[in-house]
């Protein structure tokens, strides 16, 4: 894994004046740090920048929105990218989750201020504020149909919203514990929710009814991921017959990243054991990168790449601070990690560097969302950045 390099939040607001200036930093791991910067040395006719960088940093192409540097002492380099644009009035606090309509037209955000509300991606012009959860709601997301809102909040309850009309259409009670991340199965016949009480359960939403105890480990369950088995692994048998309520349960497996180190993963409709990973501290997220790859990150920035069909030893361990991985997400032929310092970058297979998503101070990024060439990410500081990946 590539050597971190850090930029000023800001740089590209910096650089846009005469003799502006950004920091630079390079972090090689046990040595010391590397420290830098960039002087804008006027504006071309094109309205980029003329940028130098100091000694040990070069600056390999910049554009409006974008620079790519490079430390060769380091063999270290990383494009960074700066917003699109930044909506500032969705919420008045930090912004825990966030997520975008399968059309690409809807955001849906939650906030510490207690409110979920529903906006145009395209601006952030607030659409629907959808109220009913008491106290902080922890996660949101749409259905695969981007006309339906699926919540769990502090107060144990899962609802289901229409983006429509901001009603909420079905309440789910059972858990003890606040919600802290939710599934969707397939369509959407069925959801999963992963709770501070230990439990992970499975919903049927169209009878609004718990379809049972999927899981009870004792530990706070941060996160879920629902994927698609690869047809080398073996999910086992249910012990009785499944519910004909379930949907789409058949083939798939569950994640979960548990607050006790330990990553589980079950076949979701024999319920069933696959693998028990223990890694270096509590997980907070996990994401399948395909049938039999997946991601998890840990409280001290462990990122883990484990393979199914092998799970004893990780296939990499990326450690890029010890900040704490707050999200993941499978992009292209890669994924997008958010961590506690405010670094959020995209990793993919066929680039020999990292991008980076800047804008974000020191303050977490606590999740990310993706629409065609467009990434969105919510902060502890209130903003939803919006990325275009054209301009890189």
């Amino acid at each position: 894994m590539a050597v971190p390099l850090r930029i000023q939040s800001d740089w590209a607001q910096a650089l846009r004046k005469d003799e502006g200036e950004a920091w630079l930093s390079c972090h090689p791991p046990g040595k010391p740090t590397l420290y830098g910067s960039l002087t804008c040395q006027g504006i071309g006719l094109d309205g980029i920048p003329e940028v130098t960088a100091s000694e040990g940093f070069i600056v390999n192409e910049i554009n409006k929105k974008s620079i790519h540097i490079s430390c060769p002492k380091e063999n270290a380099s990383s494009k960074f990218l700066a917003p699109y644009t930044t909506f500032s009035r969705i919420h008045t606090k930090s912004i825990t989750c966030l997520d975008i309509s399968s059309g690409g037209g809807l955001g849906v955000s939650s906030s510490t201020d207690g409110s979920m509300k529903i906006w145009q991606a395209s601006n952030g012009e607030l659409r629907r504020v959808l109220e009913g959860h008491v106290f902080d709601v922890n996660c949101c997301r749409f259905f695969p149909s981007g006309l339906v809102v699926l919540s769990g909040g502090m107060d144990a309850q899962l609802k289901i919203w229409s983006a429509e009309d901001a009603s909420c259409v079905v309440t789910f009670k059972g858990h003890k514990g606040g919600i802290l991340d939710t599934a969707i199965v397939d369509r959407g016949k069925n959801v999963v929710s992963g709770s501070r009480d230990g439990t992970a359960r499975l919903w049927d939403c169209g009878r609004s009814a718990c379809l049972g105890v999927i899981v009870d480990c004792g530990s706070s369950i941060n996160g879920v991921a629902v994927g698609t088995a690869d047809n080398s692994i073996n999910l086992g048998s249910p012990e009785q017959m499944p519910s004909e309520r379930e949907v789409g349960t058949e083939s798939k497996m569950l994640l979960l990243a548990r607050e006790d180190k330990k990553l589980q993963c079950l076949g979701l409709q024999s319920r069933q054991p696959v693998f028990l990973f223990i890694g270096s501290d509590a997980f907070n997220c996990c994401s399948f990168l395909s049938g039999f790859l997946l991601l998890a990150g840990t409280q001290d920035g462990n990122i883990y790449q484990l393979d199914v069909r092998s799970p004893r030893a990780p296939v990499q361990v990326i450690h890029r601070s010890g900040a704490p991985v707050m999200s993941l997400l499978s992009f292209r032929d890669g994924f997008i990690a958010s961590q506690g310092d405010g670094s959020c970058f995209i990793v993919q297979q066929d680039l020999d560097y990292v991008i980076e998503l800047t804008g974000a101070d020191c303050d977490p990024v606590y999740k990310v969302a993706t629409w065609e060439k467009q990434i969105y990410t919510c902060c502890r500081d209130g903003l939803v950045r919006r990325y275009q990946l054209s301009d890189l």
